[in-house]
């Protein structure tokens, strides 16, 4: 039996395409509405029976839905639900894939009409691709989603949001929304940020022979940047909705990179190699986390 009548996928991409995808496999769907900006999109993931159907009106796509999925850059949530709110059904769940929380579940649950609820939730499941064409029914199995109620969350509601993303193949924890954008912030956003500065500092190194080295690069870099090839305009709105977490990381990052430069500028070959020994241990145990 399926958990929700009409869904509404606000963001036919990678994750929305994908959340489409699975939840039509299970069953947890009658219906399957998208949206979005680009409508030769929408029509390609009618044709690949991604969706069953499709509006370029955001209003007319989420009429009579009582669940909408937030699958969009998190810096258009607001917007788009100030733009859908009139046209939300009573009992309607607005749900999203985001990965910053704080401030914004706050701001959704004030923006929201009486009778709808909002209920935070990020599955952590993903891919450097994006877009519809990289879209598959199996990115959400086995992989955590993070739900982050608060004092104002219906316990049916978020009860009905932990089951859709249990019944999708996910881990579901409940966190607080702060204690989710510190977490993520470390394990997620600032590596991103990281991750684009290096490539962006390697990829501007010259000689008085070459303008650019990145073809004497190995595996190495390829893999530590791997995810520099990640969707700009996602983790700009990630950088920016998550800022205060963010800027904090970066200090902390700093601190450390600012150890090491110490190190090597006094020669400290001991505690320059207990450092780098430091960080060997400490990836181990994150391999073994994804065992």
């Amino acid at each position: 039996m399926a958990s929700f009548e009409r869904m509404a996928i606000i963001g036919v991409g990678l994750l929305g395409g994908s959340l489409a995808l699975s939840a039509r496999e299970r069953n947890l769907v009658q219906t399957i509405t998208g949206f979005g900006r680009n409508q030769d999109t929408l029509k390609r993931a009618k044709e690949k029976g991604v969706i069953d159907d499709w509006s370029a009106d955001l209003g007319t796509a989420v009429k009579d839905c009582d669940l909408v999925v937030l699958c969009s850059p998190v810096g258009t949530f607001l917007p788009r639900l100030k733009e859908m709110k009139s046209a939300l059904k009573p009992g309607c769940i607005v749900t999203d894939v985001g990965s910053v929380k704080g401030d914004l579940v706050r701001a959704m649950e004030a923006e929201l009409p009486e009778g709808t609820v909002f209920v935070g939730a990020h599955p952590i499941a993903g891919s450097e691709r994006s877009g519809l064409d990289s879209a598959f029914t199996e990115l959400f199995e086995g992989a955590r989603c993070i739900v982050t109620p608060t004092a104002k969350t219906p316990k049916d509601a978020c009860d009905r949001i932990i089951s859709f993303w249990s019944a999708l193949g996910m881990e579901v924890i409940s966190m607080d929304p702060d204690e989710h954008d510190r977490v993520l912030g470390a394990v997620s956003h600032l590596p991103h940020v990281v991750a684009f500065a290096l490539m962006n500092t390697v990829a501007n190194v010259t000689t008085k022979t070459y303008d650019d080295v990145l073809c004497f690069s190995g595996g190495g870099l390829r893999d530590i940047t791997r995810i520099a090839s990640s969707d700009p305009v996602m983790w700009r709105d990630i950088a920016l909705s998550n800022q205060k977490q963010v800027l904090t990381l970066i200090d902390e990052f700093q601190v450390r990179l600012d150890e090491l430069k110490n190190m090597i500028t006094r020669q400290d070959a001991e505690p320059l190699e207990e450092a780098f020994a430091t960080a060997n241990k400490n990836r181990l145990k994150l391999a073994k986390v994804h065992e």
